[in-house]
């Protein structure tokens, strides 16, 4: 489950909240029950797993060899 930022409008707090995707937005402030919105998360991660990534895992080994064996006039 995501973790999701919100700022009341009210009395400016941010705060964050975990909750499923399939819930709906908070709209009203625990302190002083004003109007919340949810903000553009700024902490997004990425997790790159197995054993690593290179440049050449997107090339394919076809064009890098006609290119280099391509005689030359």
């Amino acid at each position: 489950m995501p973790t999701y930022d919100y700022r009341c409008d009210n009395c400016k707090k941010e705060f964050e909240v975990f909750q499923s995707m399939l819930e709906d937005p908070l709209a009203i402030c625990s302190d002083c029950q004003g109007t919340v919105r949810r903000l553009i998360s700024r902490n997004v991660g990425i997790a790159f797993k197995g054993s690593g990534f290179y440049v050449t895992d997107s090339k394919s080994q076809s064009s890098s060899l006609s290119s280099s064996a391509a005689p030359s006039s």
